[in-house]
């Protein structure tokens, strides 16, 4: 399949990423295979991260945070602007792959790349209103202003009815924000999330930015929970069933 091809999905992919450059290579852990839910054909294999490739991921973001939380605000706006550029590219491919991977209509699919589109374009305009008060003090000559600050490190955790348009949702807004972030999707649509790491990563070594965004697939009982118990993520956005919601929050 030509689109396939287009968005980097090769026949076995790996599970873990920095950024550019930083595909874990790990093979210690169970390979996971993305089936066709029309015909249960296997699209194409995964090697899941393990625990090692986690916490280089988890240092690697907060490297890249460090760095990040200093870029002005309008300039990462222009980040997730090329991000949307991108995302337009490639909208037939990746709305195929979601059709295809999740079992949605191709206009689903479709439709959920351009949402993807549409919180871009939002978060490039958020990205020179992020407004705080300004008032007076009682002392000559000074002002006090509010000022807003990066959080750190954010997680994102997706689930299989939405496997892009989800992450979109979180990511581009804590981007511009001065937030990284690191995206475990549903095991069962691993190759929608390969495919749009690798429009980051293209996105982000053409423009020199450091790796703002980071994938890890694997294991809920392993991954996850290793994730959502890293007191080193100050915030997670999960999206899912209300008995796992419960057991995250």
């Amino acid at each position: 399949m030509d689109f396939l091809k287009q968005l980097g999905i090769e026949k076995n992919n790996y599970g873990g990423c920095t950024g550019p450059g930083g595909w874990s290579g790990s093979k210690s852990e169970k390979k996971l295979d993305s089936l066709n839910p029309a015909t249960d054909e296997v699209i194409a294999s995964v090697y899941q991260a393990s625990e090692n490739d986690y916490e280089k991921i988890m240092i690697s973001s907060a490297e890249a945070f460090s760095e990040w939380r200093m870029v002005p605000a309008p300039r990462r706006g222009e980040m997730v602007r090329l991000m949307a550029e991108s995302l337009r590219n490639n909208k037939d491919a990746l709305g195929s792959l979601v059709a295809l991977e999740m079992g949605k209509i191709k206009q689903e699919g479709d439709g959920e790349v351009q949402e993807m589109i549409d919180i871009a374009d939002f978060a490039v305009g958020l990205s020179r209103q992020l407004y705080g008060l300004t008032m007076h003090s009682e002392r000559p000559l000074h002002r006090m202003y509010e000022q807003w600050h990066p959080i750190g490190p954010v997680g994102v955790i997706s689930a299989f009815n939405f496997p892009v348009a989800v992450w979109s949702w979180n990511a581009f807004i804590a981007a511009v924000c001065g937030d990284t972030v690191i995206w475990k999707p549903s095991s069962s649509v691993p190759l929608s999330a390969i495919a749009v790491q690798n429009l980051c990563n293209q996105v982000l070594e053409e423009g020199g930015y450091p790796p703002v965004f980071s994938l890890v697939i694997g294991p809920g009982r392993t991954i996850g929970e290793r994730l959502v118990s890293d007191k080193r993520i100050p915030l997670i956005s999960f999206t899912g069933s209300t008995a796992m919601g419960k057991r995250i929050g």
